[in-house]
């Protein structure tokens, strides 16, 4: 029998903290300083692990890389205005009320994840370094295209203007990025050496931010608004999203005729949202309302996880 995943219950543990221990207003802006330095520090690793031979190894492939970041920014958006579209057709209040589609939307702009995007590609038996560049280059130009989609589709911006939301999130997540590329040729081997950096830079300010996150949305009432038949209407939207894009990217492939082992790379890499970049993006983007915003994203995770997962294992079972 498989064993849980321990990053996933740590994530169910903090929301389970925040739920019954929320943290008091009074101690928030300790908090959040702490979330901010935690943020700092997990893409100043990043910057410092990734090697400049991979961001100029990933515009050889053009035509997959261009493809991912298509599906990325472009058809999932579109997936997300469609089903919005569609549900408030069907139904006044859209099923999930506005607070949800927000998160549903924002989840739709999100670049694609890195570690489980390069691992199920692996599982799949399928170009791996193609994956490892797509998503690379995906979460560095989300850290632009997100905030600037985010603004266009809610119509809101948080900070002024769309460009104004750029500047917040650059400044929180894309200067440390740098600074750790400009300090790779020294930091990067000890971090990849010690990968318990990275480890705890990630997930450990993965966890902090959707303790303080969710505490903030307990506060403001988060389950008194978000019964559980919403919850599973959640699941269903973030289902049908993935369902669509898989679908599509493997339609996509095919269409141009590339090799399967660059269609499983181009599936895998488009389908996938990042928890990663998504949370600490969230935090700046609504700072005041970013629990309820993660909420179809934290869903979303586990469930591209599982049904990925189940398609990875199908590819790698093919003819040599």
């Amino acid at each position: 029998m498989r064993r849980p995943d321990p990053f996933l219950m740590s994530l169910i543990a903090a929301v389970l903290l925040a739920s019954f221990l929320p943290c008091p207003p009074t101690w928030q802006p300790w908090l959040s300083r702490l979330t901010s330095l935690l943020v700092i520090l997990m893409f100043f690793f990043q910057g410092a692990k990734l090697q400049r031979s991979a961001l100029v190894e990933s515009i050889r492939n053009w035509r997959l890389q261009g493809s991912t970041l298509l599906v990325s920014f472009a058809l999932f958006p579109l997936l997300g205005v469609g089903l919005y579209a569609l549900c408030h057709l069907l139904s006044p209040t859209g099923f999930l009320g506005p607070d949800l589609w927000i998160g549903v939307l924002f989840l739709c702009c999100l670049p694609s994840t890195v570690q489980s995007s390069i691992a199920l590609t692996s599982i799949a038996r399928g170009n791996v370094p193609a994956a490892i560049c797509a998503a690379t280059v995906s979460n560095i130009l989300g850290i632009l295209f997100t905030p600037l989609l985010t603004s266009l589709l809610l119509h809101r911006s948080h900070g002024g203007s769309g460009v104004q939301t750029v500047l917040n999130v650059a400044q929180e997540l894309l200067l440390p990025f740098i600074a750790g590329q400009i300090l790779q040729p020294w930091v990067g081997p000890i971090v990849r050496r010690h990968k318990i950096l990275l480890s705890f830079s990630d997930r450990g300010s993965i966890i902090v931010m959707v303790y303080a996150a969710f505490s903030v949305a307990v506060l403001q009432g988060l389950w008194h608004r978000v019964p559980l038949l919403t919850l599973l209407g959640v699941g269903l939207v973030d289902t049908l999203l993935l369902a669509l894009t898989l679908t599509l990217t493997f339609l996509l492939g095919h269409g141009m005729k590339q090799s399967i082992e660059d269609n499983i790379a181009l599936q895998f890499c488009g389908s996938k949202k990042s928890l990663a970049s998504g949370v600490p993006m969230a935090n700046v983007i609504f700072p005041s309302g970013a629990g309820i915003v993660v909420l179809p994203l934290m869903i979303f995770h586990q469930i591209q996880l599982f049904i990925c997962t189940v398609l990875a294992r199908h590819y790698a079972n093919r003819p040599q």
